[in-house]
């Protein structure tokens, strides 16, 4: 079967590679709906170190999809279930080590093509289905189970006293986690920190907001998330530790492609826990369905996506991410190729 991949082979251009695709041992999925990550913009519009590119290009962007069940040799599946896709590829197996950060591990849009192919074959654990949640919100699932991995994550190690809990950051991933975080501690104040107030009005669901620059010299927070990424990071990180109460969970989640300097010395004289937590697992994945089957959560991720006209040849993918990097949160289009 000759299938269609649409790999991006330099910054900003893009080549059609038509591959021999052997499906029989895995499910078949046609793709429906995709979201655009910051990570694919990073690789399109050239902001990866050069060394970076020339090792991971040609490759298919896109790790957030949802799709269609073709066929399942497993019988697991039926035809025309829909499903989510999990970009993590395992390495090795650990009752311990999560398989997101597993020796070994892949993740297909970042050294593997990713799902910009007309059909995507995958293991059947791969695949996770999503009844009473539409396609154009579903295609954000992998995005959801990040911020649901990260509260994972804190659960298992922060403290219990959690009266106050801080999110750093007024875009798309700070939306998401901030909400999670009032589903999973309704008795918490999820304060949200920003530094653009039209971003921040979208966050109505929160205790508080407060812009970066007003903060009170008093201000304090039991544990916080920094959800800022690139040159915010090393102000969420410097205003976190200074305004988090001793032992306190700082969960890390921005992503930086430079070194960010960190005061140790308050970190160690707060006793504080600094965790990083990227990606998600198949565990994730689940709970961030269930999640969204929640009708007001629906309503809520409703307003900050962007759903661009479908996308239907090459010209259409470039259309997509220019229309991208001028939407404050994401962006969704059906993919019809």
């Amino acid at each position: 079967m000759i299938n269609y991949v649409y790999q991006l082979v330099a910054p900003g251009t893009f080549s059609v590679k038509y591959e021999e695709a052997q499906f029989e041992s895995q499910v078949i999925i046609k793709p429906r709906y995709m979201s655009i990550c910051h990570a694919d913009q990073r690789y399109y519009t050239g902001q990866r170190e050069r060394s970076i590119l020339d090792r991971k290009l040609p490759m298919a962007l896109i790790h957030e999809c949802c799709g269609e069940v073709l066929f399942d040799p497993s019988g697991k599946l039926k035809s025309g279930e829909e499903v989510v896709l999990i970009p993590n590829v395992p390495g090795e197996h650990s009752d311990i080590i999560l398989e997101n950060y597993a020796k070994g591990a892949g993740f297909l849009s970042s050294g593997r093509d990713g799902f910009l192919r007309e059909f995507i074959s995958l293991p059947e654990d791969r695949l996770v289905r999503h009844e009473g949640i539409p396609q154009k919100l579903a295609a954000i699932t992998e995005f959801v189970s990040v911020a649901a991995h990260s509260i994972r994550r804190f659960d298992c190690i922060s403290h219990g006293i959690r009266n106050r809990i801080g999110v750093w950051g007024d875009g798309s991933l700070s939306f998401i986690v901030a909400n999670l975080l009032k589903q999973a501690y309704p008795g918490s104040e999820i304060i949200v920190i920003g530094k653009n107030p039209g971003k921040l009005s979208y966050f109505t669901f929160a205790d508080e907001t407060i812009l970066r620059d007003e903060l009170p010299a008093q201000f304090e927070i039991d544990h916080a998330f920094e959800c800022c990424g690139g040159d915010g990071s090393y102000y969420a990180i410097e205003d976190i530790i200074n305004h988090i109460n001793p032992q306190g969970t700082v969960m890390l989640m921005g992503v930086s492609e430079n070194r960010v300097a960190v005061n140790t010395r308050d970190v160690l004289e707060k006793g504080l826990a600094v965790i990083g937590s990227s990606r998600s697992g198949r565990a994730d994945f689940e709970q961030a369905v269930s999640w969204m089957k929640n009708e007001r959560f629906q309503r809520r991720l409703d307003m900050i996506i962007f759903e661009d006209e479908k996308v239907s040849s090459v010209e259409d993918i470039h259309r997509a991410f220019r229309m991208d990097r001028n939407t404050p949160f994401k962006t969704v289009f059906e993919w019809g190729l």
